[in-house]
């Protein structure tokens, strides 16, 4: 029991490791002036200069800088094919698999005749009755 729960877990690791390892990322960062103001992986970041007009815009810089980093994942997962593989290869590989499908045998089946029958119901008890006791 406790071995199917261990592969159960270790199974969801592993497909969240490759989720992960291809999953691509934009995170932007908002700065007003030297200091951060807000993260954004999903959404757009707000800013702080929103409620300036486009005049205040013109005649002063602004000090607000946007950075955009893009983390990208790995789009290519390596998949091989058994073409692929030199002749040594699939030799190795063909008689791993045989001998590990070789590997146990099964047992014979057993035929037990009496499996099917259903002893007499007890009437009495014939040790009572005869007066048969074991010491």
């Amino acid at each position: 029991m406790n071995h199917s729960i261990s592969y159960k877990v270790i199974a969801t690791a592993l497909s969240l490791l490759v989720l992960m390892s291809t999953l691509s990322l934009t995170v932007e960062k908002h700065f007003c002036g030297d200091r951060l103001v807000d993260v954004a992986i999903f959404t757009e970041t707000k800013t702080c200069c929103a409620h300036k007009t486009q005049q205040e815009d013109k005649e002063k810089k602004s000090c607000c800088k946007d950075e955009v980093e893009i983390i990208a994942g790995n789009d290519e997962l390596a998949t091989t094919s058994f073409e692929d593989f030199d002749m040594l290869q699939k030799h190795v590989i063909v008689a791993y698999a045989f001998s590990y499908l070789n590997l146990y045998q099964s047992l014979p089946k057993k035929i037990i005749p009496h499996r099917d029958y259903s002893p007499p119901l007890l009437v009495c008890d014939i040790h009572i009755l005869d007066e048969t006791f074991l010491i």
